[in-house]
């Protein structure tokens, strides 16, 4: 009778073990690789007096890091938030928050000073104006300069005539609502946020926010939470 070589057995076994090291790790990734994008914050992000869109009530909270001059911002205000707005906040299920990011220099700043503005005369009246500027975001060139006094005070117009047009423009000239402006950059640099637009789940951080799917599995799992 032949004997076996011992040599040949253990390099089986040791392929055979790679295999299933390989499968696991294959396995694990294809199940767990969308929470490798996320990350948990201990304390969640203030919401005090900032626009809110939603039943107060929800489970859910969505925090939204933005900026009017940032193009992957008007892209998920256009594509994402739609799809969002239609299935979680219309029916009561979760409310949006919009902080104010800055990493456009002074367009960015007149975009955050003038929402304020807009939200001091109307909350509700906020959202449109916050949806009507990332329309008017220019999609051929975004490094125009194309936030200005004049351009946000049209902006305003088209979306109410009920806003005071005038206050708007002092409210912008004299950055009486920087403020509030500074609360939305003392958030930035606590939470780190170095990318616009970043969303945070119930203290979820989710950095791909155009993975609906991922964003969708765990808004569900924080309302059946």
């Amino acid at each position: 009778m032949k004997k076996k070589n011992p040599a040949k057995v253990l390099v089986l076994y040791t392929f055979a073990l790679i295999v299933l090291l390989l499968a696991i790790f294959l396995i694990n990734r294809a199940t767990t690789g969308s929470e490798q994008d996320m990350t948990r914050v201990e304390e969640l992000p203030s919401i005090v007096n900032q626009p809110v869109i939603g039943q107060e009530s929800a489970k859910v909270t969505m925090v939204e890091f933005g900026d009017y001059k940032c193009p992957s911002c008007k892209q998920w205000s256009e594509v994402v938030y739609p799809q969002l707005k239609a299935e979680y906040i219309d029916t009561g299920k979760m409310k949006l928050v919009f902080i104010n990011t800055l990493f456009h220099g002074a367009e960015s700043e007149l975009g955050a000073i003038a929402g304020e503005a807009v939200f001091s005369q109307n909350k509700d009246l906020f959202w449109d104006f916050n949806k009507a500027m990332f329309a008017n975001q220019p999609t051929a060139d975004h490094d125009v300069n194309w936030i200005t006094v004049d351009k946000v005070l049209e902006v305003a117009q088209s979306v109410s005539p009920t806003i005071d047009l005038t206050k708007l423009k002092d409210d912008i000239v004299n950055k009486t609502t920087e403020p509030s402006v500074n609360i939305d950059t003392e958030l930035v640099a606590k939470y780190r946020i170095n990318q616009t637009p970043t969303l945070i789940i119930n203290g979820i951080v989710i950095h791909n926010p155009f993975d609906i799917e991922s964003i969708k599995s765990v808004i569900d799992k924080e309302i059946g939470a």
